[in-house]
């Protein structure tokens, strides 16, 4: 490049120096751009392997960064004026090196924390991830800086890679898609337990997120029981987590539904079940 580009440009004028820059910015600029595009081609096609796809897409992130790099090295290596400048310029390297560091912690921190998260792999994009109540979805890119996150209102969370690093993630997905759901209904104290179990056990089966083909199969626990109500729980497996939400409450209507129509006793506070008595009595 040293020697066909004067051929081309005076890298000596001021016309020149930038007509070569403007150059040298627009050939990284395509090649960052092929190889993102080649890139992006390959993890499509490879869309099953998560631990291949989050690391490919990583790259892919990174690409534009060290292409603008090495494009800035070219530059300074290529112009006479600013060769001659390099020695200047690389003996007082240390010096910016420490002031740019100590400016850029918090970047420096996130590229850091982010290559840690590719290889070490807490979670991976696609994988349904926990934080806390509010923070909540799929993974959807990690970048040098961020993670971005999409919620289930198809709302992206953008946190810090240095922050979700140190954060305690719950990861839904990172061994298999199975998940354990627990659903819990509240009876009336005289409710017919075993009816109100055979229900939930029906229901249960019919949604098609649910692994369970035998009611029987399906787990249906009297929790506890209070002074106004029996608490019951379904252990319900679901082969697919990004519905169990949905299933939990489509469960819940059907039960409520089914626990009406055959006179399954709901619950009532039991100072209303004490006033109710007292008025019987009474008559």
């Amino acid at each position: 490049m040293n020697d066909s580009f004067p051929y081309i440009v005076d890298l000596k004028s001021p016309t020149g120096i930038v007509s070569y820059i403007f150059l040298v910015v627009l050939i990284s600029w395509l090649i960052s751009r092929i190889i993102r595009y080649s890139i992006l081609l390959f993890i499509n096609s490879k869309q099953s392997d998560r631990f291949g796809r989050t690391s490919i897409q990583f790259l892919r992130n990174s690409v534009k960064f060290f292409v603008g790099l090495v494009a800035l090295v070219v530059v300074v290596m290529t112009i006479p004026s600013l060769r001659s400048k390099a020695t200047l310029i690389f003996s007082g390297a240390g010096i910016i090196a420490a002031i740019i560091g100590f400016a850029a912690q918090a970047a420096l921190s996130n590229l850091i924390a982010g290559a840690f998260i590719v290889i070490f792999k807490p979670f991976r994009v696609g994988d349904y991830i926990k934080l806390d109540d509010t923070r909540v979805g799929i993974v959807e890119d990690i970048t040098l800086r961020h993670t971005v996150i999409n919620n289930f209102e198809n709302k992206r969370l953008i946190i810090p890679n240095s922050v979700i690093s140190t954060d305690s993630v719950l990861n839904h997905t990172i061994q298999d898609s199975n998940v354990l759901s627990f659903n819990n209904f509240k009876l009336g104290l005289r409710a017919d337990i075993d009816l109100a179990r055979s229900i939930i056990q029906e229901e249960a089966i019919k949604l098609p997120m649910v692994m369970d083909s035998d009611a029987s199969t399906i787990d249906v626990r009297v929790i506890d029981i209070h002074e106004s109500y029996i608490h019951m729980r379904a252990y319900v497996w679901m082969n697919e987590p990004f519905q169990e939400f949905r299933g939990k409450c489509a469960l819940k209507e059907a039960v409520h539904k089914r626990f009406i129509s055959e006179g399954v006793d709901l619950p009532i506070p039991i100072s209303k079940i004490e006033r109710i008595e007292d008025s019987i009595n009474n008559d």
